[in-house]
């Protein structure tokens, strides 16, 4: 079954997609980080922003070990 978006008719396979996707047209931020406030649509976002509070950097580079908080910084480290 296809969710189709009723704003801009992209679909998607499950309801829970289209809710998220349903926030870029409503502006909604559901989830606010409890140390700066900064607000987001989706749950991994702010997750993800978290690692700027914790200092948290689970992605290594296996060639010189230099750690990174997001996969995406270790994919341009590496090139």
């Amino acid at each position: 079954k296809l969710y189709r978006c009723g704003e801009c008719g992209v679909n998607f396979t499950s309801n829970f997609s289209l809710t998220q996707h349903h926030r870029v047209h409503t502006g909604e931020r559901p989830y606010a980080c409890g140390d700066c406030g900064r607000r987001f649509a989706k749950r991994s976002n702010l997750s993800q922003h978290r690692r700027i509070h914790t200092g948290l950097k689970p992605c290594t580079c296996a060639n010189c070990g230099k750690s990174f908080s997001r996969k995406s910084n270790l994919t341009r480290h590496i090139r």
